[in-house]
């Protein structure tokens, strides 16, 4: 069975609750083995949750967007993945990501162009959301890819908003749809 996981860090409980829609949308998908693994507050990752990452098939990276990056306990993973990089433990794996701001922009495209760098660094290979936006004069604030994503799942959540209010609606269907979408890719990539 194809091996997934999402691997990501959480500062406030939003991007972890994206996370969990994008884990739900990806363990939809039958034939799938799912990991979800959180980055502690320092972006630790125990020896154990490592080794189970370079068994993997698939793996989506997830952040918020802080200061128009990927928070600094995800660039710590990111950085202590060289170790992976001189092996090339991580080559020909399905790589996505997602994020996270308070701003609708935010530059999160920022975020997700730093986890493409970190994927091709890796010789790994990237899955975009393959959902077209909503941007008609119709379109509704909850509905799917109302941001307008293509190169991984984008949330916001106002700054003053709970993780209970936050990220909206549209946006964990977004994520859970994108969650899909890799699922899918990665049996096309490694059929059970």
């Amino acid at each position: 069975m194809p091996k997934l996981a999402i691997v990501y860090h959480s500062g406030y409980g939003h991007t972890a609750k994206l996370a969990e829609a994008v884990a739900a949308g990806a363990a939809s998908v039958a034939g799938i083995d799912l990991e979800l693994l959180a980055l502690d507050a320092q972006g630790e990752l125990s020896d154990e949750a490592w080794t189970r990452l370079d068994g993997m098939d698939g793996i989506i990276f997830g952040s918020p967007t802080y200061m128009g990056g990927a928070s600094w306990q995800f660039k710590k993973f990111a950085d202590a993945s060289s170790r992976r990089w001189f092996g090339q433990a991580w080559k020909d794996k399905l790589a996505a990501g997602f994020t996270n701001s308070a701003s609708v922009n935010g530059d999160k495209h920022s975020t997700l162009h730093y986890f493409i760098t970190l994927a091709m660094q890796h010789g790994m290979l990237w899955v975009g959301t393959g959902m077209l936006p909503s941007n008609s004069k119709a379109a509704q604030r909850d509905d799917i890819n109302w941001l307008g994503a293509y190169a991984g799942a984008i949330a916001q959540s106002p700054s003053d908003a709970s993780p209970d209010e936050g990220p909206l609606p549209g946006d964990l269907a977004t994520g859970h749809q994108f969650g899909i979408r890799v699922a899918n890719a990665l049996l096309r990539w490694r059929p059970a």
